[in-house]
């Protein structure tokens, strides 16, 4: 288990109420952070979430917002930083892949305006709106942002073309916010495999064997797998504009 000294600092994760974010928040804040815990606003398991884990003793703030609209992301982001007093790390987790069924790359008429819209809005241009509010409080601190991209935006097919296309635009997002920050905000991102969440639960049997017997661990990704490699970036000094998949040793 990596651990790091994030006592007296503070990050942001954004989409952090299930899966890979409340794995992230819990992981920071077990290492002395305290977390500010987005959600969107009318998510009604996020209060029962956040008062699980003070109750578990992690140092925790509410932070609702939606980072797929313009303003509201930039509000989340301000009003989180000025309630914790600092932004040491900003953890651009929440995305979507508006479907729960993949949908066939030939399937051209289903990429509808609206279909990539909403996959663009919250998964590419949401985690830069945060990244541009957030960057005046990091350059401060020195801090660090940390992206969640996918294995889809490395090739490996996803869930349909906007969703790859996307987590392809938050790679080369990541390199250029790295070059634009630097040298005093590392900016890196992790492009996560087949990771058990309440995303990938209710996935046909037979599809998730099929992951599985694609990696070289033959096992899923855990959140917690991801939330590791977000603290090893977060508390590495000397890692920016970089990629990191945890996917088990994805083979195709």
């Amino acid at each position: 288990m990596i651990s790091a000294d994030f006592k007296g600092k503070c990050v942001l994760v954004t989409g952090a109420v299930s899966g890979i974010g409340l794995a992230t928040a819990r992981i920071f804040s077990d290492n002395g952070a305290t977390v500010a815990v987005n959600h969107l606003p009318d998510d009604p398991s996020a209060e029962t979430v956040i008062e699980t884990l003070r109750a578990n003793g992690s140092d925790v703030i509410g932070a609702p917002g939606d980072v797929s609209i313009p303003g509201e992301a930039e509000n989340m982001v301000t009003t989180a930083a000025a309630a914790l007093g600092r932004l040491d790390v900003l953890v651009n987790n929440a995305g979507t892949s508006n479907t729960r069924i993949p949908i066939a790359f030939d399937d051209l008429d289903a990429m509808t305006e609206d279909f990539w819209a909403k996959i663009v809005h919250t998964n590419l241009i949401g985690p830069f709106r945060c990244a541009r509010a957030a960057a005046e409080h990091l350059k401060k601190t020195h801090g660090a942002i940390i992206n969640t991209a996918s294995i889809a935006g490395l090739g490996v097919p996803g869930s349909s073309i906007a969703y790859g296309a996307s987590k392809a635009g938050v790679i080369n997002l990541t390199r250029n916010l790295a070059h634009a920050l630097a040298p005093d905000v590392r900016v890196n991102a992790i492009a996560p495999g087949l990771v058990r969440t309440p995303w990938t639960e209710p996935w046909p049997e037979e599809r998730k064997k099929s992951g599985i017997a694609n990696s070289l661990l033959q096992r899923m990704v855990e959140p917690e797998d991801i939330a590791q490699t977000m603290l090893f970036l977060a508390s590495n000094t000397a890692i920016t504009g970089q990629t990191v998949a945890v996917d088990c040793g994805r083979q195709g």
